[in-house]
């Protein structure tokens, strides 16, 4: 394990490549440390670890989630993504359900056990349209069926779950609600935060998964380091991290003013950010399934992901939209796998798994079910909100 080396007067809590950090000692400050060093000696420590922890808690298997990316309409003009509402030069799609449940039974078809489906946050489809395309999922494979489209109504989530969905995902982006709003505008409609739904999705019976960007303009390390502690406070079963990627298409994309922090305050968008995150988040979360994602793969497309899955992740998602579509799901440009077809990439994922000395997971990949799911109504999970 590692030791915090706290005998320098000035970095007080630097870490040191020998020894170990017990849980009880992770705080803003040491995960702070963590995310700002730079020595390569500390950091395979780091990674050894982190790898090792994966091992003992989820064992050696990478499960697949086959992705169906079926909309790219979204209500929202989030600063940076491609899909947001008012960029009109997108060519918008959304799948016919036909078409959904065709790609799930491809998904079955290729050995995963889960298949994810996601959308821009479009109210363009019924509550009822996607509950009974889930009911057709289920009943013809014993597949598990993740959402992640967006901030809905309780009712919805309700639906959904009765209808036979397992999981969902809603990455929270960042615990500082200041930095949130200002590259997530707020809508007069909105009635929960993301921290009030993830709670919801809870008691609702889903497992959950949330995370965050990395490098966003004005993050310091100590607003990440607040990210990472919130993982651990909602206790979440799956945990999505990557780095921010702003479209050139959006008003974060061709940033001209002065940037938010002094350089040495900015968290950078790296890939290196990015394994040290995925490193630091299994060592809080250790049972939680972590992906290594196609973000790391489009920055490092020779060996994004197989570092990832060396550094502490255990999921990949292999895309099992139609081809025809994929191009337009576009929420950064030069996404690696662009132009794979679904069959392609499933053989190019297992044959990058065996590389690194892992083994394709079998089944669903559930997360190891907690004493109790059910966060209570006054839980502190709002972490930084100065």
């Amino acid at each position: 394990m590692f030791k915090i080396d706290t005998s320098c007067k000035t970095m007080p809590h630097t870490p040191s490549a020998e020894g170990d950090v017990m849980h009880s000692e992770w705080t803003k400050e040491t995960i702070s440390s963590w995310l700002r060093t730079d020595s390569a000696e500390t950091l395979r420590k780091l990674w050894s670890h982190a790898d090792a922890v994966r091992k003992e808690h989820v064992g050696e298997a990478v499960h697949f989630r086959g992705l169906i990316e079926f909309s790219n309409y979204c209500v929202r003009d989030c600063l940076y993504c491609g899909l947001r509402g008012s960029r009109e030069e997108l060519q918008r799609y959304r799948m016919s359900a036909d078409e959904i449940v065709e790609a799930a039974l491809a998904a079955y078809d290729y050995g995963y056990g889960t298949v994810v489906l996601q959308s821009g946050q479009d109210h363009g489809f019924s509550t009822e349209w996607l509950a009974d395309i889930i009911r057709r999922i289920k009943n013809k494979t014993p597949l598990a069926v993740t959402l992640s489209v967006g901030e809905r109504s309780p009712q919805e989530f309700r639906e959904w779950r009765e209808a036979g969905a397992d999981r969902y995902l809603l990455r929270f982006e960042t615990s500082d609600n200041t930095l949130y709003h200002r590259v997530h505008p707020h809508r007069a409609t909105d009635q929960h935060t993301r921290l009030d739904l993830l709670r919801i999705l809870r008691n609702s019976g889903y497992e959950i998964g949330s995370g965050c960007m990395i490098g966003m303009p004005g993050q310091s390390y100590e607003s990440l380091a607040e990210d990472l502690l919130l993982f651990r406070k909602l206790d979440l079963d799956m945990i999505g991290v990557g780095p921010f990627i702003a479209h050139p298409d959006t008003p974060l994309g061709a940033q001209t003013a002065p940037p938010a922090l002094e350089e040495q305050d900015q968290v950078p968008s790296s890939e290196l950010m990015t394994y040290k995150v995925i490193a630091l988040a299994r060592l809080l979360c250790p049972d939680a399934n972590i992906p290594s994602t196609t973000a790391l793969a489009t920055l490092n497309k020779p060996d994004g992901r197989e570092f990832g899955l060396e550094r502490g992740a255990n999921v990949v998602m292999p895309n099992v939209t139609p081809p025809a579509y994929r191009q337009n799901y576009e929420i950064y440009p030069a996404k690696a796998c662009i132009t794979e077809d679904a069959a392609a990439c499933r053989e190019c994922m297992k044959n990058r798994i065996k590389s690194i000395g892992r083994e394709v997971g079998q089944g669903r990949g559930d997360a190891k079910r907690k004493e109790s799911h059910v966060a209570p109504a006054d839980a502190d999970i709002r972490g930084n909100t100065e």
